[in-house]
C-alpha cells in the first residue's frame, strides 16, 4: 500500500471509529431516509387504491423516494464528514501532517458512501417489509443509478465543504440546502417534459434528470434508457471532477488567507 492510499486509509478508519463510539451516528443515517420512506410508503399506498392511473405511480413515487434520498445522503454525509473534522478544530492539524487536500477529500468521499450505504441498504429492505415493494427488481440499472448519483451528490458535497473551509460555517446552510435547489429541475416525482421550456433546458445538463427518467422508463414501460445513463455517467464524472478541483481552489485559498487554524467551534 502507497503512501497516499495509507493516509486515505487512516482517515476513513478514523471516522469509522467515531461511529462506533457513538451510536446516534449510525441511528441519524438510517432515521431520515427511513422516515421519509414511511410516510411517502403510506402515501402512495393510500393513492394506489383511488384510480387505476395512481395506482401504477406507487413503485414510481416509492423508487424516486429512495433514490433522491442515495443524492441527499450522499451529499449530507460528506459535508457531515468534513464538518466533523472543522467542529473539532482538526482541519489545520490534518494539514501540517502529510496528508494533502485530495487525500483529504477522497477520504471524506469514501465515508460518504460507506455512510449512504449504511442508510439506505436497510431503508430498501424496510421498503420492502413494510409495503411488499423491492426496489432491486430495477436490476443492473439499479447499480448505475445509484453510482450516478453518489458521484453527482459529492461533487455538490465537495464544492460546498470547500466554500466553508474558505468562508466559514455561516455558509454551512448552502451544505444542507444545496441538493434541494436541484430537486425541482431533477423531475424526481414527475416527468421534466412538464417543465417550462427554460427549465427543461437546465435540467438537461444535471444527471438526475436522466436517471430519474431512466427509472419511469424501467418501471412504466420495462425498457432501459441506455443513452441516457450514459449521458448521466459521463455528466457525474465531470462533475465529480470540477468538485474535486473546486476543493483543492477553496483549500489554496483558505490556505493563503490562514483560516484553517481558526475554523470550528
Amino acid at each position: 500500500m502507497n503512501a497516499s492510499a495509507e493516509r486515505i486509509y487512516a482517515l476513513v478508519l478514523r471516522h469509522i471509529h467515531i461511529w462506533r463510539s457513538s451510536i446516534m451516528r449510525i441511528i441519524d443515517s438510517i432515521y431520515w431516509p427511513a422516515v421519509q420512506m414511511i410516510t411517502w410508503g403510506f402515501f402512495s399506498q393510500f393513492l394506489s387504491g383511488q384510480t387505476s392511473y395512481v395506482s401504477q405511480a406507487f413503485g414510481i413515487l416509492l423508487s424516486g423516494l429512495m433514490l433522491w434520498e442515495v443524492v441527499v445522503r450522499g451529499n449530507l454525509s460528506l459535508s457531515i464528514a468534513f464538518l466533523e473534522e472543522m467542529w473539532s478544530r482538526n482541519l489545520g492539524h490534518l494539514f501540517v501532517s502529510p496528508i494533502r487536500s485530495w487525500e483529504f477529500a477522497t477520504a471524506i468521499v469514501i465515508v460518504a458512501l460507506l455512510r449512504t450505504l449504511l442508510g439506505m441498504v436497510p431503508v430498501s429492505l424496510m421498503a420492502w417489509a413494510f409495503f411488499g415493494y423491492n426496489i432491486y427488481t430495477l436490476g443492473l440499472p439499479l447499480l448505475a443509478f445509484f453510482l450516478i448519483l453518489q458521484m453527482f451528490s459529492w461533487s455538490i458535497g465537495l464544492m460546498m465543504s470547500g466554500l466553508i473551509m474558505r468562508v466559514g460555517q455561516s455558509a454551512e446552510t448552502f451544505a444542507w440546502a444545496a441538493v434541494f435547489l436541484l430537486m425541482p429541475l431533477s423531475g424526481v416525482f414527475y416527468p421534466v417534459t412538464i417543465l417550462p421550456r427554460w427549465l427543461q433546458v437546465l435540467s438537461q445538463g444535471i444527471p438526475t434528470s436522466y436517471v430519474f427518467d431512466g427509472m419511469r422508463a424501467i418501471l412504466r414501460d420495462h425498457t432501459v434508457q441506455w443513452h441516457g445513463l450514459v449521458i448521466a455517467g459521463g455528466l457525474s464524472i465531470f462533475y465529480l471532477v470540477v468538485g474535486f478541483q473546486v476543493f483543492q481552489a477553496f483549500y489554496r485559498s483558505a490556505r493563503r488567507h490562514g483560516s484553517l487554524l481558526t475554523q470550528g467551534e
